[in-house]
């Protein structure tokens, strides 16, 4: 029987279930131009509002992984990797694929771009001079063979119809559709050959999902697709109330990543999720039984200066500078002005809006407000107070990165409405509130 485009999407728009034929033609239209911007729009719509059961889920997100290369890996190491839904100053990116990389795991990492108040790992790569994001399926295959782990970007040979699913998403209103997001973040880690994957999910004000059920419904949809097709998987759900870490934009987060592989400063929040995703996935890849021994060779990794030779030999061999580690203020652009910002009245930060601290980022030309704009890799906060602290005279809300005075005036007005301060300590919330698995 010959298939039609408009009449397999009007079956999914009438709620019929589509069969894995139907999927994989559409699929292969999307890829190959066979469906028009306006069909693939429709039938985007159409999945977003009557849905998809886990039979279509999963051969959607297989479809899409064989709509481009599928690398086979030839190692003596489980490939493994760890995907974040999104937040304000999350960085674990860039120590966690050394860290897994040093306990001997591969790390193949396929990463984006942020959009609206949140950040993206390619973004806070693009700061590093020289290093090159969009490396060809090659270059990946001989950066990870050296180093044990290479971050990079999506490229054009691995599941193509998700670029363009996902462009005609985000004009469409249908990002928020959870069978299109589980496929489009499982297509990639499938076509990249894994082993073993672990996800973070974050919920609160400066996540994608804000309320935790909703993240726990995203969370088990990605575990139960994974698994179905093949890869087996662990979701963290984590905390994104409040900026991880001490800084947030780009340069100045690749700068905070450093000071940790080095051991300079490690944030306690920051490290416990760091510490928590990769004791996950070197139990799943194999190379630890439990967590507790899972995070003993993490730390040590740490402490023995293994992970952040695996970072340097990464930025080196993906045409970075070979002493970002021994030099980074050398060669990560600095913001001209800068502006400690104290609240209004001393007390303690007893929270924040975090997807507006995020906005300030974007206000100083951090973040992309649409996915044709320029970042600033300069501009950011730092030093930013955690909830719990003592702020004052002495001791800002947070330390703005500008490009000019007229930014930080923005910047330090945007900030003091985000961050909420009164005269008691709120209780202490743990960073990583949850675990769900296959």
């Amino acid at each position: 029987m010959t298939l039609l485009p408009a009449e397999v999407i009007r079956r999914k728009r009438d709620g019929a279930a589509l069969t894995g034929e139907e999927i994989a033609f559409l699929v292969e239209g999307i890829t190959r131009g066979g469906l028009s911007d306006a069909q693939v729009g429709a039938l985007a719509m159409a999945l977003f509002l009557r849905g998809m059961d886990a039979g279509e889920r999963v051969a959607l997100t297989e479809a899409m992984r064989d709509s481009g290369t599928v690398i086979d890996w030839d190692l003596d190491r489980p490939v493994l990797d760890k995907h974040s839904t999104g937040g304000v100053g999350d960085k674990v990116s860039l120590m966690l694929a050394p860290i897994v990389a040093a306990c001997g795991g591969a790390v193949p990492m396929i990463s984006g771009r942020g959009l609206g108040h949140t950040g993206g790992t390619l973004d806070k790569l693009d700061s590093v001079p020289g290093y090159d994001t969009t490396p060809g399926v090659e270059e990946l295959r001989r950066v990870v063979a050296g180093a044990g782990c290479a971050i990079v970007g999506q490229t054009g040979d691995l599941a193509p119809a998700d670029r363009r699913l996902y462009a005609i998403r985000d004009a469409t209103g249908t990002v928020e559709s959870i069978p299109l997001i589980v496929a489009s973040i499982l297509s990639k880690k499938l076509a990249a050959g894994l082993d073993a994957l672990v996800m973070d999910v974050k919920f609160g004000s400066g996540a994608f999902m804000a309320e935790r059920p909703a993240a726990e419904e995203l969370a088990r949809a990605l575990v139960e697709v994974a698994g179905g097709a093949g890869l087996p998987t662990v979701a963290l759900l984590t905390d994104m109330d409040e900026v991880l870490g001490t800084s947030a934009g780009n340069a100045v987060e690749v700068l905070e990543s450093v000071d940790y592989l080095t051991g300079a400063a490690r944030e306690p929040r920051l490290h416990e999720v760091t510490l928590a995703l990769a004791a996950s996935l070197l139990v799943q890849g194999g190379l630890h039984p439990e967590e507790d021994a899972a995070r003993a060779a993490a730390l040590r990794a740490l402490d023995s200066g293994a992970a952040a030779e695996r970072f340097a030999r990464m930025v080196a061999e993906l045409g970075g500078p070979a002493d970002l580690l021994e030099q980074p203020s050398e060669h990560l652009a600095a913001a001209p002005v800068r502006r400690a910002v104290a609240p209004e009245r001393p007390g303690v930060v007893t929270g924040m809006d975090c997807r507006a601290v995020g906005l300030v980022i974007t206000g100083l030309g951090g973040n992309r407000a649409t996915e044709q704009d320029r970042i600033d890799p300069a501009v950011g906060l730092t030093a930013i107070a955690p909830t719990g602290a003592e702020v004052g005279p002495d001791r800002p809300l947070a330390v703005v990165h500008a490009r000019d005075e007229a930014g930080a005036d923005a910047a330090e007005v945007a900030l003091r409405a985000a961050v909420r301060t009164g005269d008691e300590k709120p209780e202490p919330r743990p960073a990583v509130a949850g675990r769900i698995t296959g």
